[in-house]
């Protein structure tokens, strides 16, 4: 197990750029470095270490699909998605690489978000849909009342 150990750190330092010896090391982007977050007793015995992998999978999974049916339901679904993600990356490369990817479009699309000309254009879309329903709405009360539609007889 010590070798498989090596290799997976091998492959965070070269992914990373930066030695993976342990967790407290940082990119030079502020970013850990890609691998298990195991500790190290269980990442030296093999059977240990994919009981552990295998746990972490189960718990991630029961997570995520409690999100996913969030989604239709009350409730935080994307939020609850997100934890399965982040439980899954704590032992899964793949899962650090989803997560480190929606970070980075969730980070630009709050950079273009807050764009001024953006801002601008979507307050003046905000106005104009708020002055509409206004208008809709005493055009409404001025022909019908202050009457529930299917409640209207005409």
């Amino acid at each position: 197990m010590r070798a498989e150990s090596d290799e997976r750190g091998r492959v965070a330092q070269s992914a990373a750029g930066t030695p993976a010896t342990g967790d407290a090391h940082q990119t030079d982007h502020g970013e850990r470095p890609l691998g298990s977050r195991a500790p190290d007793f269980v990442k030296a015995r093999r059977t240990l270490h994919l009981s552990w992998q295998v746990g972490v999978f189960l718990i991630g999974l029961a997570v995520v699909v409690l999100g996913v049916i969030m989604l239709p339901l009350p409730g935080p679904g994307w939020f609850v998605i997100f934890a399965g993600m982040a439980i899954w990356a704590t032992e899964f490369v793949w899962a650090q690489l989803v997560l480190r990817w929606t970070k980075r479009k969730v980070t630009e699309a709050a950079q273009r978000a807050l764009d001024p000309r953006v801002r601008r254009r979507n307050m003046i879309l905000t106005i104009t849909g708020l002055v509409i329903t206004g208008a809709l709405a005493v055009v409404y009360v001025w022909k019908f009342g202050l009457v529930m539609p299917w409640k209207i007889t005409q």
